[in-house]
Formats: C-alpha cells, sequence, structure tokens
C-alpha cells in the first residue's frame, strides 16, 4: 500500500499534488540550503536486490501492475471497493511508488519522512494495518512472476524485509495521526470564481480547524465523482478566518478538475485528505527565493509570498508567472498589488511569445545563491529543473512536487535533496 501523492498543477488525470505537513501534522522537509549537501552512501545488499528487480520489471510495467491487482482483489475481494470503478489513472502508481521508495532506501530520514506522510494520508481511503499483509503478498507474486531473470531467494528475502520496514512506517504514522487528526475534513465551497472560460478560484470552509503549511497541498474528492481523489495547491496562507483556497483549470477528460470548474457552487460540500508537501519556506534563514509558477502553478507561490510577508521578512523574492498569454495570466492582478506593496518582491510575466518560462528565468542574471521552487505543468517543472541546476543552482536548493516524475532509473544513485512529493501509490488514488 503505497498512495499516490500530486502542483496545482499538472494535467488531471492527474488534476492536482502532495508534501509531508508539519507543526503537527507530520515531519516538515529538513532545509538542505544551509547543509554540505549529503555524499550518497553504498547502497546496501537488499538496495541492490531491489533495484535490480525494478530495472527488470520496468519495461513490463503494465503487465506487473495488472497482475499485482489482480491477485489482490482475487485474495481479497473486499479490498476492491476501496478502489476508484475505471482503474486506468491507477495502473502506473505501483512502479512509480517503488522507485521513487527504491531511490531512497538507503536514506533512511528522507524515505521515513515519505512513508510517514503516505501512512497519514491513507487514512482518508479507510485504509487499516490489516489490508497491508495483503498488499505485501500481492506485490510478492506479482515480482515473482514477472522477474524472470533476477528473482532468487535472495532477492525475495530482500523485498519480504523492504515491504516490512515500508508496511510498519506507514502503519505507525497512521496510528500516531489518528490520536490527533479526523482522516478528512468536510468542506463547504464558500465562493466560486470564475477567472478565465477553464480556472476557478474556490475558497472552502472547512468543518474544523486545518492546519497547514503555505506551499503545501490537499488531496480532494467531490460529491460527483466518489472515491476519485485529486491534489491541488493551497493559493493562500494560512488565514485567521480558517478558510482555504484552491485554484483549479479544468483539462481535458479531468473528471475532477471540470467538475470544480463547471458545477461546484456555493454550498456544495467536498471532502480534504491531510494536508501534505515540503515546498515550505525555512524562516530560520534570510535566504532569497526565486519561485517559478507556470498557470495554476502561481497559487502555492503566493502563498508562499504572503508567508514571507507574514513572517515579517525582507528577503528578495522574484517570482515568475508563467503563461500562454496575457489573456491566461489570471491572477497577474493580484501578484501586482503584492509587489507594490512589497520592496522585496519582483514580480515577472512571462507568456509564449517571449520565450519559454524555464528559459526566461536564467535571462536576468544568476540564481545561485537562491533557494528555488517550481510548480506548474510536469514538463515546465523538468525543464526548469534542468536549466537552474545548468545554471549553477544546487539540486539541494531546488524543491518541487513531482519526486516520482522526476526520479532517475531505478539503478540510478539516489540524488541529495530531492523533495518527497507527490508520488504514486499501490494504494487507492481515489
Amino acid at each position: 500500500m503505497m498512495d499516490a501523492p500530486t502542483t496545482t498543477r499538472a494535467p488531471e488525470d492527474g488534476d492536482g499534488p502532495e508534501r509531508p505537513a508539519g507543526d503537527g501534522n507530520g515531519p516538515r522537509r529538513p532545509r538542505e540550503g544551509g547543509h554540505e549537501p549529503r555524499i550518497p552512501a553504498e547502497p546496501s545488499a537488499d538496495a541492490v536486490l531491489v533495484r535490480r528487480t525494478l530495472t527488470e520489471i520496468t519495461p513490463v510495467a503494465d503487465r506487473v501492475t495488472s497482475y499485482f491487482y489482480a491477485l489482490l482483489f482475487i485474495g481479497n475481494p473486499g479490498l476492491r471497493d476501496m478502489f476508484p470503478a475505471a482503474m486506468d489513472t491507477q495502473r502506473d502508481r505501483l512502479l512509480k511508488a517503488l522507485l521513487t521508495a527504491a531511490e531512497h532506501m538507503d536514506d533512511a530520514p528522507v524515505l521515513t519522512a515519505y512513508l510517514q506522510n503516505l501512512g497519514r494520508g491513507h487514512r482518508k481511503y479507510g485504509t487499516h494495518a490489516t489490508h497491508y499483509p495483503a498488499v505485501g503478498e500481492a506485490l510478492i507474486g506479482a515480482l515473482a512472476r514477472y522477474a524472470t531473470t533476477t528473482w532468487d531467494e535472495a532477492t525475495q528475502a530482500a523485498w519480504v524485509r523492504t515491504y516490512t520496514t515500508i508496511s510498519q512506517i506507514m502503519i505507525d504514522a497512521a496510528a500516531e495521526d489518528e490520536r490527533s487528526a479526523p482522516a478528512w475534513w468536510q468542506a463547504e465551497v464558500v465562493s466560486h470564481d470564475l477567472r478565465t472560460a477553464d480556472i476557478a478560484v474556490i475558497t472552502l470552509r472547512p468543518d474544523q480547524p486545518y492546519p497547514f503549511l503555505a506551499g503545501q497541498y490537499t488531496t480532494l474528492e467531490t460529491p460527483w465523482w466518489p472515491r476519485i481523489w485529486r491534489h491541488y495547491s493551497f493559493a493562500s496562507a494560512p488565514r485567521p478566518d480558517g478558510l482555504l483556497s484552491l485554484h483549479v483549470k479544468a483539462v481535458p477528460a479531468g473528471w475532477v478538475s471540470n467538475a470544480l470548474v463547471h458545477r461546484a457552487r456555493p454550498g456544495d460540500v467536498l471532502r480534504l485528505g491531510p494536508p501534505a508537501g515540503s515546498m515550505t519556506v525555512d524562516h530560520a534563514t534570510d535566504t532569497g527565493l526565486l519561485c517559478v509558477g507556470g498557470g495554476t502553478g502561481i497559487a502555492p507561490i503566493k502563498a508562499l509570498v504572503e508567508d514571507v510577508a507574514e513572517h515579517g521578512d525582507r528577503r528578495p523574492v522574484d517570482v515568475f508567472y508563467g503563461a500562454k498569454s496575457g489573456h491566461d495570466l489570471y491572477d497577474i492582478d493580484t501578484m501586482l498589488r503584492l509587489q507594490k506593496t512589497f520592496p522585496w518582491l519582483s514580480v515577472h510575466p512571462v507568456t509564449e511569445a517571449q520565450g519559454r518560462l524555464p528559459e526566461e528565468v536564467c535571462r536576468y542574471g544568476s540564481w545561485s545563491e537562491r533557494d528555488a521552487y517550481l510548480s506548474g505543468p510536469l514538463g515546465m517543472v523538468r525543464r526548469g529543473v534542468d536549466v537552474l541546476r545548468g545554471a549553477g543552482v544546487p539540486a539541494e536548493r531546488i524543491r518541487h512536487d513531482f519526486l516520482a516524475e522526476l526520479a532517475p532509473p531505478a539503478d540510478d544513485q539516489p540524488r541529495s535533496g530531492a523533495c518527497m512529493a507527490r508520488t504514486p501509490s499501490m494504494l487507492p488514488s481515489r
């Protein structure tokens, strides 16, 4: 059972992100910018065997995944109700989750924070400790069936040990979270502002306090698509009135995003999972920020700016806000008002007529001393990571919520400073 975590973000089906919460919601991602990058240790014997298996099954990932779910549902038919009726969007999540866990097997603090986040998030699906053994058995069965050249007794033992460790961390995190937080929150839509034909700004009132950090995101379920959960970043820092703001873009074939943009109205009640995500600001330092938001990816960037202002920081913050055209810069007026209010903030609108967003960032100078935050479609984030690293920004200073999608092949060395977030899972991403 590993969930699939998502930035206000990229395509739905994927409709939205996930990150480890702080202040009672789980461990915050440790700041790495002020420390020497960690030198990857030699991989453990178990890590070598696990990654070897993953390398073999990658070309047949679809078949492995289908076989895994077949074993799971045949042996445990009651679990089928926990998953969405349509399994299409679930099929690729198992392998991505395994790749992510395998990448960080020898980085205990990062892996533990990631798994604790998943364990807490799985509570909203109705997951119990008793479900984990069934998932483990199906996983081992599927791997044994398709890893025909690398599977042996030693490899199976390594996988059993690895899965036992993974599942126990998740079970313990869920049990601890149950003592202090609900599995989900009910949230009423109090306003629905259609900014463009396909982008809405939605304000929610949760039924009880919802603690989160600026830059984090939530998982969301609508009444129109039960058991289908999508991830959306918060578009503001925590507010005194407790209201939450989300930016949603309706994407083609996006069940949840289209329902939220075109169907949701004030009075409708949605369901929220726990906050997650590590794209947060470390207020113990005064390091400047470079924030790059594409499309509705501007939502968490706006929240980070508000967070810096509320903490009284005077660090320089540069925001690059990109979209296809000026019309698509639906929140530019808000960002320019913030720029007028705070002299340390500089906002740079970028449209396709000017150039591609990540490349345009580097035309403004060197950012090697900044902490970089990337939010938007996967392609933009991928290019942004490459462009910023090529421009001298250390990898450990680049924050985003696409760990699984940007993960290296299973046999690569782990990368330090990767953000544990938005990682798919074997469990229901409803």
